[in-house]
């Protein structure tokens, strides 16, 4: 039987980046997939991260920008992204950007890996 999400549920974290989790660890229980709609500030950044994950990123608004070993990609409105498990990247939004991102497993902060 089909499952009716009502509503997301925000999940507070620093830097003004709102991120409301539809499908996932907090909103749903899944643990096979995680969607979110995100929200970044001009001038958000978060650190490095080596996730256990794959990601996807559909980006609606503005940029983000994606550090990687080999440079950085510009990820534009009407763009998407793929950055796979255990590959080191960083994310940022140098003048905000609206987006969704998809993680296969679903996001945790235990398997994100952040630096310090």
């Amino acid at each position: 039987m089909p499952e009716l999400i009502k509503s997301p549920t925000r999940v507070p974290v620093p830097g003004g980046k709102v991120i409301d989790e539809y499908v996932g660890r907090v909103n749903t229980g899944h643990e096979a997939v995680s969607v979110a709609h995100m929200i970044a500030p001009a001038g958000w950044d978060e650190p490095a991260q080596t996730p256990e994950f794959d990601e996807i990123t559909v980006v609606l608004k503005g940029t983000v920008h994606v550090e990687h070993a080999d440079g950085v990609l510009a990820v534009a409105a009407g763009q998407a992204v793929v950055t796979k498990g255990g590959e080191k990247v960083r994310y940022t939004a140098p003048e905000g950007a609206e987006y969704i991102a998809i993680c296969l497993p679903a996001f945790s902060p235990d398997t994100a890996h952040r630096d310090e």
